[in-house]
């Protein structure tokens, strides 16, 4: 059996601001909206590539630990295709994120560009020509 991404998960103090701005910066669908027995508010975004976003808030008596939109260990970002660099990132800028590293080639007909989307989540956009 192939090995599939089945989702990804993200913790936000407000889940439902979080999944609001993705639905508005990427076009996810929300599937579905509910608080768990375990406390936290679970929302389950999906993207028109089929890939499940999951966003959530702390369960009851949980503390998280800091967000972090620069390059660090550990799972660091997530990516998005973009058909016109520019103007996505001036729209998603117009939506509340920040550019954290403009765009850059890294190879023939290839670049990408580092975002922090609300809540500290690190995006990466890719545009191929």
């Amino acid at each position: 059996m192939p090995y599939v991404v089945n989702h990804i998960h993200l913790k936000s103090d407000d889940p439902k601001s979080t999944a609001d701005w993705f639905v508005q910066a990427f076009n996810v669908k929300i599937k579905s909206d509910a608080v768990r027995d375990v406390g936290d508010r679970f929302i389950v975004t999906e993207t028109e590539g089929g890939l499940a976003i999951n966003i959530s808030g702390p369960r009851t008596g949980e503390t998280l630990g800091p967000a972090d939109a620069d390059a660090h260990l550990g799972l660091e970002h997530f990516g998005f295709d973009s058909d016109d660099m520019e103007a996505d990132l001036k729209r998603l800028e117009e939506l509340g994120a920040t550019i954290k590293e403009p765009p850059r080639e890294t190879g023939p007909g290839t670049r990408i560009a580092f975002i922090a989307a609300p809540g500290d989540v690190r995006i990466e956009l890719i545009e191929r020509k």
